[in-house]
């Protein structure tokens, strides 16, 4: 992901010439800084994608970029609609849901999640291994995957050596595990800056 842009590439991404991003650039309307010793002009991703929602252009990749995508594996529609109300799709969130270890695979390929929760409801052995395939793949290595764990399960800290990130006991209240999301989309988007 990239943190910052020079005015060409800034005029590729809103269809104007390399001249137009100057002019805003010098005008003050898009903000960003000087290379010290020269004359070019460096565009903070931040700064761009504020620009471009205040003159209603489109975000075109950069707005891709800038949600985090939540693939749901096996859980309840009850669940799914909570965490989709206390993370809603106008706070950058984008889900998607599988229903088998097989739709999951396929969701993550085409959709690149950011987190992936997975209800071992669903089948154990089958949650496990979804976890396990995907920490196989270098792709989604610094995916955070995230086990609900049945009441049973004697120790689901012990998840973690199947390839989950963390594990929530149910019955847990879901406001814990979306201030998780939050937390750790709070920081990813800090290191990005």
């Amino acid at each position: 992901m990239k943190k910052v842009f020079t005015t060409g590439q800034v005029a590729k991404i809103c269809k104007v010439a390399p001249r137009t991003v100057s002019k805003w650039f010098d005008s003050g309307r898009l903000r960003g800084y000087r290379i010290p010793g020269s004359q070019d002009r460096r565009i903070p991703r931040e700064h761009l994608i504020r620009f471009l929602k205040e003159h209603g252009m489109p975000l075109g990749e950069l707005e891709e970029e800038g949600w985090h995508k939540i693939l749901i594996v096996g859980a309840e529609p009850l669940f799914i609609s909570r965490v989709q109300e206390l993370l809603p799709l106008d706070d950058d969130y984008r889900y998607e849901t599988a229903n088998s270890g097989f739709e999951a695979g396929i969701q993550a390929e085409s959709f690149h999640p950011d987190t992936i929760i997975i209800d071992l409801a669903m089948g154990r052995s089958e949650g496990l291994q979804i976890a396990q395939n995907l920490r196989r793949n270098a792709q989604y290595e610094s995916t955070l995957i995230i086990a609900l764990a049945s009441e049973d399960e004697s120790d689901p800290d012990a998840l973690t050596q199947y390839g989950y990130s963390e594990a929530f006991k149910k019955p847990f209240d879901a406001a814990l595990l979306v201030e998780r999301i939050r937390t750790l989309v709070d920081e990813r988007r800090e290191n990005s800056m």
